[in-house]
């Protein structure tokens, strides 16, 4: 079953940032995932949340999402996010 990562980034740090985001995809992609959206143009529609970079990732099942959440490849690169931003993510199968 499909999993997602679905993000709300608020950097805090542009230069670490930007190292991150040069990055992450390579690691996206060497665990089956994908983007299906990044820090494009957020339009609130109901109940005032306003994301100020919101990610979407696909990953063909929650084992795979997982692994490269844990991945040696990705876990100092998840490090550096955290110190350049606040971030609210969730993990979600689909349908």
């Amino acid at each position: 079953m499909t999993a997602y990562l679905i993000g709300d980034i608020t950097v805090t740090e542009p230069r670490g940032y930007e190292e991150y985001r040069q990055a992450a995809p390579e690691t996206v992609l060497q665990y089956g995932g994908r983007y299906l959206t990044k820090a494009g143009t957020v339009q609130p529609a109901e109940g005032g949340w306003t994301p100020d970079r919101f990610v979407i990732l696909e990953f063909p099942t929650m084992h795979d999402l997982t692994a490269w959440w844990e991945s040696p490849e990705y876990r100092p690169l998840r490090a550096l996010r955290e110190r350049c931003a606040e971030s609210r993510i969730v993990f979600t199968e689909g349908m």
